[in-house]
């Protein structure tokens, strides 16, 4: 399995150095937008073949973070990462980083002396730190608007 993520790998510089390709790539991020849309992958030899519904979805999001001028990454899963690449991916110093290892908040191994975060783990710290941050700023709000705050 591969995630797609935000990054610094890929942007739209390295793909549309001219006015017409960025144009494309726009068009093409419209089309990919359209629900129920079964797109064909043409062959040289004219040989169609149906794109499954997971790839246009993959499809979809590297071209619409290409679109947009966002760079992505699309890291394997299983894929082991240096503290570093860990702490750039959560966007947090390396020794917050090396801290919540050392917590325990995220699994890790070592390998020599050096630290290795598989992806997955990290993913998944990020989406259950991602959660608590959503929940506790949802109960800000509703204690903001119990108080009077927010009309």
């Amino acid at each position: 399995m591969t995630a797609i993520v935000p990054g610094k790998t890929l942007s739209i510089e390295k793909f549309a150095d001219q006015e017409s390709e960025a144009k494309s790539i726009k068009e093409l991020d419209c089309i990919l937008q359209e629900v129920g849309s079964h797109l064909k992958l043409i062959g040289a030899n004219g040989e169609e073949i149906i794109i499954p519904d997971a790839v246009c979805q993959v499809l979809h999001e590297v071209v619409h973070a290409i679109a947009s001028e966002q760079a992505i990454s699309i890291v394997p899963q299983k894929k082991e990462l240096t503290t570093q690449q860990a702490a750039d991916f959560l966007n947090v110093s390396r020794p917050y980083l090396i801290k919540l290892l050392e917590q325990g908040d995220i699994p890790y191994i070592k390998v020599g002396t050096h630290r290795r975060v598989r992806f997955d783990d990290l993913m998944k710290y990020k989406q259950e730190r991602d959660t608590k941050r959503r929940q506790l700023l949802d109960e800000l709000i509703a204690e903001s608007q119990e108080l009077g705050f927010y009309e």
